[in-house]
């Protein structure tokens, strides 16, 4: 009998509230930093199309580095292995931003989801694409059958206001010889791949391609063939949340992705994906109540995937 859902996350909603006043909304990028700190949304939507969803799950916010798997699912299947001679597949350890790792490593990022090896991948997409930016919000529609999601610009122009250490670290790596387009290219669908605005529900939706083994279960369409679904769900595993990866895999024990704008999305392979937000921050970057709130998800429900 699968689990009573609605009454897990009402069970979870409640608990989580006490989480409030722990962390702190992003406010490096100015637009982030207007975000209500007591935004609170949960979304889950299983691949048989059962949808659950608690408290703001369908307000629109900047899923930040939640990005970095669209772009990185569309790379994936565009370069196949050759992708992985451009950037490295190991948990950085350190700042998501580290302009030391990479000097250390000689322009080679550690992994993907930092923001070296995401700029590496926005690279990769301007090798195949006329126009990444349209690109990528193409994918995610078909991903979720919402035609709708944009580009928050007023984000975008935040960010690029303020993105000076992710200008150096493009200009680091194409003194490297590992950026092929123009620095301003890829800052520039960097920068609005990041402002991308959706809902708790809409992300839950779009990660069901990677709890479903690489087709859309709506559709039936597949996008990735399932070793490279695997593979990108073992990278969300062991890199995606920032120098915390190894604490939320213990705790959670479920593959995803984080960003600074408070959302997460988790997925238990062949059954579900969950997408949390909150704005406040820990320390890490990556949300206090979405932290909490998946932490007792797996535990009520007793499902992981270990």
């Amino acid at each position: 009998m699968p689990p009573d859902y609605p009454s897990i996350l009402n069970e979870i909603a409640e608990a989580a509230k006490s989480e409030f006043g722990k962390g702190k909304v992003a406010n490096y990028i100015p637009a982030l930093a207007q975000v209500p700190a007591e935004k609170f949304g949960i979304a889950l939507e299983t691949i048989r199309g059962e949808q659950f969803g608690w408290g703001d799950s369908e307000e629109r916010f900047s899923i930040q580095s939640i990005s970095k798997v669209f772009t990185l699912a569309l790379a994936f299947r565009l370069e196949g292995e050759n992708l992985w001679k451009r950037v490295g597949l190991e948990p950085s350890g350190n700042p998501f931003n580290s302009l030391v790792q990479l000097e250390y490593e000689q322009g080679i990022p550690r992994n993907p989801f930092i923001n070296a090896g995401a700029l590496v991948v926005t690279d990769v997409l301007l090798e195949h694409y006329a126009d990444p930016k349209a690109a990528i919000l193409e994918f995610i529609h078909t991903l979720t059958g919402q035609n709708d999601i944009a580009y928050d610009l007023e984000v975008a122009r935040s960010e690029r206001e303020t993105g000076y250490t992710n200008a150096a670290l493009v200009n680091f790596m194409k003194s490297h010889g590992n950026i092929r387009h123009s620095v301003a290219a890829v800052l520039d669908v960097y920068f609005h791949q990041c402002s991308i605005a959706m809902s708790c529900r809409e992300l839950a939706r779009a990660f069901l391609l990677f709890a479903n083994h690489g087709a859309i279960p709506a559709t039936g369409e597949r996008i990735l063939t399932k070793s490279q679904a695997k593979r990108l769900n073992a990278i969300m595993l062991t890199c995606g949340f920032y120098d915390e990866a190894g604490e939320f895999a213990f705790a959670v024990g479920l593959p995803g992705k984080s960003g600074v704008g408070g959302g997460i999305v988790a997925i238990i392979p062949g059954e579900l994906a969950i997408a949390v937000w909150s704005p406040e921050l820990n320390e890490h970057g990556n949300s206090v109540l979405g932290i909490k709130a998946l932490e007792m998800f797996t535990t009520l429900t007793g499902m992981s995937i270990f």
